[in-house]
């Protein structure tokens, strides 16, 4: 019985979410195309309505019910205060509260709670046990890596081993198995709408599964404080149908093509040359480790872990003020004349 009605309160709250979403939306012309597409995932708190796969649903449950016992708590606390504040005994012996009775009222309230906290416990411990292993073995394992402030995400092993970073491509209506890892301090890999929250431990591999029910575009975040630029350390899971996914992942296995004119020629040089210490781009010299793998860079649609449209502009802006558009990124400035930007901005339109 409560959980039909948790859930016919979590459907009533999208229903209305969604309506005062799109009344928003009506009412006043967006500022720009990137402020668009940076809202285009989800609404804030949106998780809080509705989930959207099945690791999901059973924690909103959970968290719908707390909020519940939480608000009751604090309405009876509020109108045990009001009648102490408006209904004053009479003055007596201080032992009257044995002697009148009062004592079995401190036992009873006592017991209440004791057993209310009880099934709380139970409650949430068989929530984790719900939760903990997806419903059949997971059609797809990808691990990823929190930095300070971005992430990695490696698919395949030895050969067909690629990487990409702040997105993740999954087919959707399967489990996928994501192993977490960390290459500097805690971070914590939350999917809202998909997901609970787990930390990623330098040394250690936690493991998560995610499963999106439909196609769609689903922000997570880290939620555990990492540093300066924690609150822009963001990621997207693209929740695709098999064969989108198929594409999508033989286009990402394929080397960045060679470039073709002479100003991109001259990009590429110029690209080794200052980049490769750092980014990998399969198919030439660079081969760094510590940042993200660029072989694909143009295929995403954010920039610096959500920070930024990609767009040629933006990523050649991105590129020569990372500490004014991101302060405190282990990214440098990088400065560029004008004509190394030209020739820069053409070799990388190629990494598509």
């Amino acid at each position: 019985m409560v959980r039909h009605v948790l859930v016919s309160v979590v459907q009533v709250g999208a229903l209305l979410s969604a309506a005062l979403y799109h009344r928003g939306a009506l009412g006043a012309e967006a500022p720009s195309r990137e402020a668009d597409a940076l809202a285009a995932a989800s609404t804030p708190l949106a998780y809080f309505l509705r989930s959207k796969g099945p690791a999901a649903q059973p924690v909103i449950y959970l968290g719908w019910t707390l909020a519940t016992i939480c608000v009751l708590v604090c309405a009876i606390v509020a109108g045990m205060l009001l009648i102490g504040m408006f209904r004053r005994r009479k003055q007596q012996d201080a032992r009257a509260l044995v002697s009148e009775g009062g004592l079995p009222l401190v036992f009873v309230g006592s017991l209440l709670s004791t057993i209310a906290l009880f099934g709380i416990a139970v409650y949430m411990l068989s929530v984790l046990a719900e939760v903990a292993d997806p419903p059949k073995a997971p059609e797809l394992t990808v691990a990823v890596t929190a930095y300070d402030w971005w992430w990695k995400v490696d698919y395949g092993e030895g050969g067909s081993h690629f990487s990409t970073a702040n997105e993740l491509h999954i087919p959707s209506g399967v489990p996928v198995l994501v192993l977490l890892k960390s290459a500097d301090v805690i971070h914590a890999f939350w999917v809202p709408d998909l997901s609970g929250k787990t930390q990623t431990i330098p040394g250690i591999t936690n493991r998560q599964w995610i499963q999106a029910d439909h196609p769609g575009i689903f922000r997570g975040q880290c939620t555990q404080y990492c540093g300066v630029q924690h609150a822009h350390m963001a990621f997207e899971v693209y929740a695709q149908p098999q064969a989108d996914y198929d594409r999508w992942y033989a286009a990402q296995m394929r080397a960045a093509p060679a470039p073709s004119t002479a100003q991109a020629i001259r990009g590429r040089k110029l690209f080794e040359e200052r980049c490769a210490g750092c980014h990998t781009v399969r198919g030439s010299k660079a081969a760094g480790v510590q940042a993200p793998d660029l072989t694909h860079v143009l295929s995403r649609r954010l920039l610096a872990a959500g920070s930024v449209i990609n767009t040629p502009d933006n990523l050649i802006d991105w590129i020569q003020h990372a500490q004014e558009i991101k302060p405190g990124t282990l990214m440098p400035d990088i400065k560029l004349a004008p004509a190394e930007a030209s020739d820069l901005s053409a070799y990388l339109a190629t990494l598509k």
